[in-house]
């Protein structure tokens, strides 16, 4: 079932990506519209899966954790390689585990305290992995700019190039 999002969606989403914690209220002032207008169109977004859920992001530095790195895994069996997806999530240091084309299999985005921490998390866990046959890591100097807010446009220029939101992908 595919469901076309509009202005007001996007406007709402727009809003709860840069402060999640705005009230119905002010969102519905920032509109024109009635709060329990905005609630019941909150609660949809929730329901269709547009909206995942809430979190609050958190200084990195505050808990230490000052060294980002991107890691290249390569699998070395096809059925295997999901089975070594599963267990790279699982692991706390990592934030995103990409399935990629060419060489390597996955580029996974890990945040750790050091150099030291970075080693002890690819010779323990990620090395333990039975299908992992190769590592390549790619440290982080300075992170320039890092969020998830995706960019929302008006519907009208969405509609142009047909995207759609269907079960939880964006098709063209």
């Amino acid at each position: 079932m595919a469901a076309v999002l509009d202005d007001v969606d996007r406007k709402i989403l727009r809003t709860l990506q840069q402060n999640a914690r705005t009230s119905n209220t002010d969102i519905a002032r920032q509109l024109g519209m009635v709060p329990s207008a905005i609630l019941e169109r909150i609660r949809k977004l929730e329901e269709r899966g547009v909206i995942l859920g809430y979190e609050a992001r958190v200084n990195p530095a505050a808990l230490g954790l000052d060294l980002v790195a991107f890691i290249s895994v390569k699998t070395d069996d096809r059925t295997k390689q999901y089975e070594g997806a599963e267990k790279l999530k699982r692991f706390p240091e990592v934030l995103e585990v990409h399935n990629v084309a060419g060489e390597d299999c996955y580029l996974v985005k890990v945040r750790v305290r050091d150099v030291s921490a970075l080693r002890d998390l690819l010779h323990d866990k990620v090395s333990a992995i039975g299908s992992v046959v190769s590592t390549k890591s790619t440290i982080v100097l300075g992170v320039e700019k890092e969020n998830g807010r995706l960019p929302i446009e008006p519907a009208s220029a969405a509609a142009t190039r047909g995207t759609r939101f269907a079960t939880g992908r964006i098709t063209p």
